[in-house]
């Protein structure tokens, strides 16, 4: 068994802000959430038309708490969209990771993206 201690994430700036692979995806070709693409650019295109309507409702001289539960449901969609790409990370990249570590004796990956995913949930929790 592959001792994969996970390692806190002390520093959120020091993390990669992007462009990063995983075992996984080196091996597909692709991200986790590559199946559901097309269904994560539906949601956000929904986002996209509701930011819009709030927009309107702005111009619209709308009351306030209109406004307030729209904002509302365009926060709650992209909770949503964020989840989804959570729960992506951790079965694509975290498990991908772990499938080698299971192979190669080396958990270095496997604390690399639990770390990520750490240090993603503590940024939606903060939002």
């Amino acid at each position: 068994m592959v001792d994969a201690a996970i390692t806190p994430p002390s520093d959120v700036d020091t993390l990669a802000a992007g462009g990063e692979h995983c075992s996984a995806h080196e091996a597909t070709g692709h991200h986790g959430y590559a199946g559901d693409a097309q269904a994560l650019q539906n949601r956000l295109r929904r986002i996209e038309g509701q930011v819009r309507g709030i927009q309107r409702l702005i111009d619209e001289d709308t009351y306030c708490i209109d406004v307030l539960t729209q904002v509302s449901a365009v926060k709650s969609a992209l909770d949503r969209v964020a989840m989804l790409l959570l729960e992506d990370h951790l079965s694509h990249c975290v498990v991908g990771a772990a499938e080698a570590a299971a192979t190669s004796g080396d958990a270095t990956e496997v604390n690399e993206k639990v770390r990520e995913a750490a240090v993603a949930i503590e940024r939606l929790v903060k939002s």
